[in-house]
């Protein structure tokens, strides 16, 4: 049989032991849970099957759990418990062995006795249990003598941590007005002891300020009203403070609170309410419609859309004259002038106002109407208004050719003040620039200047502006039509031109016009002048409808004798006074065919040959354009084949640079110039012509053309190639780049060309270029200021 290793308790609890198998010793308390757990597993055990007798093998290590109470802070290491073997006979060859977790630093064995103990306290929030495996093993040859088994060693929990809100401080609302027992909101606290062992966690609430409006659940943490009708408007915030205590909150027990602010939220409970029973008020009879008259409120102590408020006139005098809105902003009642009114009509006006609430809250409709009325007065004052026209407007008539200082009419206005001040009348001169009319200041009688043409201008629109003498400079302007009557002053005549077209027995139609007024059934009489009365020619009909018709009687017109005639016709209008008037009709004769239509009336065709019709002028015409066209076109083609090749518009061909690819060839250059004569003018003994153009004709050399010899003078030598260039026949007729390879003999200066200098710029002396003249001061500049430039350096 296997040695047991026995681990022995101090008995403190009730259970029935197994003294064959377990005995514990231990220095705090022991679980008889532990016990009946593995006596049960020993029992299950020994049953097996049925008809078969099991026998139970000792075990060298039987094992429960160890409690340690958290906290402990006595002097001593707390002894946990004993270990003992079998084969421990106390002569020291057993050695105890510990290992797990905690061990050798929080628990330790005293490897003779098997003691375990405690050194550090141990905090169960921090870890509430330890897993460690105990052994035996021979002290000399550390062999184990018991196999290792492993051993729970549990931290018994104290309270030792008050309970926390992890979220406060809390923020809760409810509508005012509520009922008792409306929950707010609800507050949660925590306690870390376990909640398994003992009240350390059992939690109860308790409200330690806020009453006695407020309540909280001791086991829920639920805050709820406590008292009815609670009223924002007095007073809208409440701070509480909850406090939870475990141990279910008896005495001795962990406590922690939290800040809970509580808002009561808004109802519409409060009706509109206006702060006096009358408002008076007072407009100025100047004011016009939409001026603002004046303003009140109602006020509403709730908030947002509880406390907006609408406005009416429910009644009064001035109902139809004022109009109220209502100020979005600042929720006031603004009354606005809808009509003009009138001091001297009226002085005085009643409104009846009313204020309510849009939106009122089915739950307090009992608690009253929520409206409220007030009165405004309001009183009109009076101003000094401008003076008033009997009349928006005058219609008057005056006969044309009336004498200066003719009545035209009169125009009145008077002062609607108290003080009905006298009125001073006068023309508006931008309506009326060249004065036909003028006004009496303070009657308003309107005459004319001069007499008035109807035919030039036959109305006359002025204006006339009344202002009151002793007042505020403020006037009234009225509109004055003034129109001319027409009087028969004029005589008819023409209407349409002078002259007709006629051929034989061809009848004509004239009509008269008149500048006056044609009065009803009034119409113009036409009749021959008596000095042709009795003519041969044309005779005249009266159609009596202010027409009349010219007839030929004549046969036949010599268009060569005679081809116009004058024909004077008078014309009456039978108007009051009658006035007449002799027109002198032109009847040009033209040549007609056979059905009388017009062919010709000017007089050209007789001058003109017989037999040239006008479609052979037409046709001569026509050849002439041709001609023209033709010569205009060969010119054109003519110049364009004198033009050079290269043209650049608008450019100057001396501002241009033109490139050649072709760098030469050699000798054969030569054959087109005559090279040497250009180098040595010396060796041109005669004239040189051309050789690119060939001439038409071979010129001598002009008598006065020679060589230059050793003169030094450029300026005469580049004057000579200029005339000779321009009395060239064969050059060409527009200019051309003369090119002088010839530098002249004898000069101190040497050849100028860069390659036939042999020297250096340093050994070559340029001043005498400035004895050349205006021509050559660029080139003296440029190689002046060089040789500067080296003495200076």
């Amino acid at each position: 049989m296997r040695a047991a290793l026995k681990l022995h308790e101090l008995p403190r609890c009730a259970c029935k032991p197994d003294d064959h198998v377990l005995q514990h010793d231990l220095s705090q308390r022991t679980s008889c849970r532990g016990h009946r757990r593995h006596l049960s597993l020993h029992r299950h055990r020994e049953r097996g099957k049925e008809g078969q007798v099991l026998h139970r093998s000792k075990r060298g290590w039987v094992w429960n759990q160890f409690f340690v109470i958290e906290e402990y802070t006595g002097p001593d290491p707390v002894l946990v418990g004993r270990l003992h073997s079998d084969v421990d006979s106390g002569d020291g060859n057993i050695k105890y062995i510990l290992s797990g977790e905690g061990a050798g630093t929080i628990f330790v064995i005293d490897d003779k006795t098997g003691n375990i103990h405690a050194t550090k306290t141990l905090d169960r929030e921090e870890q509430a249990q330890y897993t460690l495996t105990a052994q035996a093993v021979n002290r000399e040859t550390n062999k184990p003598l018991e196999p290792p088994s492993e051993f729970i060693v549990k931290v018994q929990d104290i309270n030792d941590n008050p309970p926390e809100f992890l979220h406060g401080p809390y923020y809760g609302r409810v509508a005012e007005m509520s009922n008792v027992g409306t929950s707010v909101i609800k507050v949660t606290a925590t306690d870390a002891d376990d909640p398994t062992y003992g009240n350390s966690a059992r939690l109860v609430y308790s409200i330690l300020q806020g009453q006695p409006y407020f309540s909280v659940e001791p086991q829920t943490g639920i805050i709820r009203t406590a008292l009815p009708n609670m009223d924002r408007e007095a007073r809208q915030e409440y701070d509480v403070v909850i406090q939870a205590k475990d141990m279910g909150g008896h005495m001795g027990g962990l406590s922690g609170t939290t800040q809970v602010k509580i808002t009561l939220t808004d109802v519409n409970d409060n009706p509109p309410k206006f702060a006096q029973g009358v408002y008076a008020m007072a407009v100025s009879e100047d004011k016009v419609p939409g001026e603002e008259v004046g303003r009140l409120k109602a006020r509403d102590p709730d908030l947002a859309e509880n406390g907006l408020v609408d406005y009416r006139i429910l009644e009064g005098d001035g109902m139809n004259l004022f109009e109220i809105t209502k100020d979005s902003e600042t929720q006031e009642a603004v009354i606005k002038l809808k009509k003009p009114v009138d001091f001297e009509t009226k002085r005085s006006y009643t409104l009846k106002v009313e204020a309510s609430n849009p939106h009122v809250d089915p739950r307090f409709t009992a608690w009253g109407p929520y409206k409220d009325t007030t009165i405004v007065k309001i009183s009109v004052e009076d101003a000094d208004e401008p003076p008033t026209f009997i009349a928006p407007g005058y219609n008057f008539e005056v006969e044309e050719n009336a004498a200066a200082g003719t009545l035209v009419g009169r125009v009145h206005a008077k002062d609607t003040d108290i003080m009905n001040n006298p009125i001073r009348y006068m023309i508006l001169r931008y309506t009326d620039l060249e004065e036909f009319f003028t006004i009496n200041t303070e009657d308003g009688i309107i005459k004319t200047t001069r007499p008035l043409d109807r035919e030039a201008q036959a109305w006359h629109n002025i204006s006339v502006s009344a202002a009151e003498i002793g007042g505020h400079h403020q006037d009234a302007k009225v509109r004055v039509n003034i129109k001319v009557k027409d009087v028969n002053d004029n005589a008819p005549e023409f209407a349409t031109q002078n002259e007709v077209l006629v051929c034989e027995n061809l009848i004509e139609t004239v009509s008269a016009t008149d500048k006056d007024e044609m009065a009803h059934r009034q119409h113009f009489h036409f009749s021959l002048a008596p000095e042709v009365a009795n003519n041969h020619s044309f005779s005249l009909k009266d159609n009596r409808d202010s027409t009349a018709s010219i007839f030929v009687i004549r046969k036949g017109f010599s268009r060569m004798s005679q081809d116009v005639y004058h024909l004077p016709i008078e014309i009456n209008d039978n108007g009051v006074p009658p006035m007449s008037s002799t027109n002198t009709l032109i009847i040009r004769v033209c040549s007609c065919d056979s059905k009388d239509t017009i062919l010709s009336c000017n007089v050209e065709p007789f001058i003109l040959s017989a037999g040239l019709s006008t479609g052979a002028l037409i046709a001569i015409l026509a050849c002439i354009v041709i001609l023209l066209a033709i010569v205009v076109l060969f010119v054109a083609l003519r110049r364009q084949k004198k033009e050079p090749l290269i043209v650049f518009e608008e450019e100057d061909i001396r501002e241009n640079i033109i490139t050649y690819d072709d760098e030469g060839g050699g000798e054969e250059d030569t054959e087109a110039f005559d090279i040497a004569t250009l180098q040595n003018p010396d060796g041109a003994n005669g004239f040189l012509p051309r050789k690119d153009i060939k001439p038409e004709l071979q010129y001598p050399m002009r008598p006065g053309l020679r060589p230059i010899g050793n003169s030094v003078d450029v300026d005469d030598f580049i004057k000579t190639r200029i005339s000779d260039a321009d009395n060239d026949p064969t050059a060409p007729p527009y200019d051309s780049i003369q090119i002088y390879g010839y530098e002249g003999r004898g000069s101190i200066a040497g050849s100028l060309s860069s390659l036939e200098s042999v020297t250096t710029d340093s050994d070559l002396d340029y001043d005498y270029l400035q004895s050349w003249g205006p021509r050559f001061k660029k080139l003296a500049d440029l190689y002046g200021t060089k040789d500067s430039a080296d003495d200076n350096s």
